[in-house]
């Protein structure tokens, strides 16, 4: 990388990170709106927004561990350039929206471009970082995310300030930055495979040719299945942040201030990411994962049993140094378990895994707030975080007598 770049990162994670900014800007001026658009314009309730949700994040499992294996033998910018391309093109679609079930087929589409770019777009940014500054750059990379996402909220709030109610022609306005991401992507190089391969040499991995399907899911190891099962066990209770947004309207919060304390959750989440993602770097992966699930279950735990404003509020704003401690150190953790000329099936996994405990959670979730009580559905996803962070604590344990780079890279 170079050092004189902004923050020492080369331009190529320079503009992968603004093309997540757009995208997210975009994503945002809809998603903290959705339930309120569902349940008060639409007239649907939270199963069906559970059932939107859940299908939404993983109905498109499968198609991610092939973009990732595609993206392994092929051109890893043209599935970025389609997955970004098909979400931009469909997501001002809501707009038109008169039905539940077709916000469903909307989000579904939406997510299925996800699904095409998000392993190919890791694998590029693995290929990218030297082995000893992972954690920083997927860090950036999730703080230029959450820092769209802060955006695209106060955006929304301003119109809806002067055009109150006016859900629609908001929703047809993020046709806007989605243009603008697809003129990034053209920008962006393709990672040249010689570039791949002297990354993985300064880890230590293998590198060569991806193999076929089957032979990619064996060579992948015994440490990272391990990983991709605790972390699947965690995505189990992790249900979709909307329901966090109906909790907050349900206690009273008007619909205003619901894109303004979206926003300000991801400005926690922003500028904790790049710190997070830097401390996975110095003292491993592990530790700041099973750190930010703690507090995931803390946040759940205290959003089931506490219901005033003021402390439900600050909750809600913690809930993002569960972000910034996490994401960028999973993905780091997912990289340094991977051989280089395996990293997009890997990041495809991962995905996978957590579209698949996404779909489960946020189903299970819809399910146990409409029949039994949103405390029931807090305390159950509190519950499973737990677990998962027991379950982290044993790979440590069983990791003390392994090569460190099989556990945190």
């Amino acid at each position: 990388m170079s050092p004189s770049s902004p923050l020492g990162l080369s331009r190529p994670v320079w503009l992968i990170g603004w093309v997540s900014f757009f995208t997210d800007m975009a994503s945002e001026m809809v998603y903290p709106l959705l339930p309120l658009f569902l349940t008060q314009v639409l007239g649907a309730g939270a199963m069906s927004l559970g059932v939107i949700e859940g299908a939404a994040e993983a109905a498109n499992s499968a198609l991610k561990i092939l973009s990732g294996w595609w993206a392994d033998r092929g051109s890893p910018k043209k599935l970025v350039f389609a997955g970004y391309g098909l979400a931009s093109a469909v997501r001002p679609l809501i707009a038109l929206a008169h039905a539940w079930p077709q916000v469903l087929a909307i989000r579904f589409t939406d997510r299925l471009g996800k699904g095409i770019r998000g392993a190919p777009r890791d694998a590029m940014l693995a290929a990218l970082a030297p082995a000893s500054e992972r954690g920083r750059v997927f860090g950036f990379h999730r703080a230029m995310d959450h820092a769209g996402a802060v955006t695209g909220p106060l955006i929304a709030s301003a119109f809806l300030y002067f055009y109150p109610g006016q859900y629609r022609p908001l929703f047809g306005l993020t046709i806007v930055p989605g243009i603008v991401v697809m003129l990034f992507i053209l920008r962006i190089p393709e990672p040249a495979r010689r570039e791949q391969v002297r990354r993985g040499a300064q880890a230590d991995q293998p590198s060569g040719n991806a193999p076929e399907p089957a032979g990619a899911l064996r060579g992948l190891g015994r440490p990272f299945y391990m990983a991709i099962t605790v972390i699947l066990i965690f995505s189990l209770g992790n249900a979709s942040d909307a329901f966090l947004l109906l909790r907050l309207s349900g206690l009273g919060v008007p619909a205003f201030w619901i894109p303004l304390l979206w926003s300000a959750l991801h400005v926690v989440k922003s500028t904790s990411s790049i710190v997070g993602g830097s401390l996975s770097d110095r003292f491993g992966r592990l530790g700041l994962i099973g750190l930010g699930w703690i507090i995931y279950a803390v946040v759940y735990a205290a959003f089931g049993f506490f219901e005033s404003l003021p402390i439900v509020i600050t909750i809600f704003l913690v809930y993002g140094l569960y972000f910034g401690l996490s994401e960028g150190a999973e993905k780091a953790w997912v990289a340094d378990l991977a051989p280089v000329a395996l990293r997009g099936t890997a990041f495809g996994i991962y995905n996978a895994a957590l579209g698949v405990g996404g779909l489960a959670a946020s189903l299970l979730f819809g399910l146990l707030w409409t029949r039994v009580s949103p405390r029931a559905a807090f305390l159950t996803g509190a519950g499973l975080a737990v677990l998962a962070s027991m379950l982290l604590l044993s790979i440590v344990q069983w990791g003390r007598g392994a090569p460190a780079s099989h556990v945190e890279g």
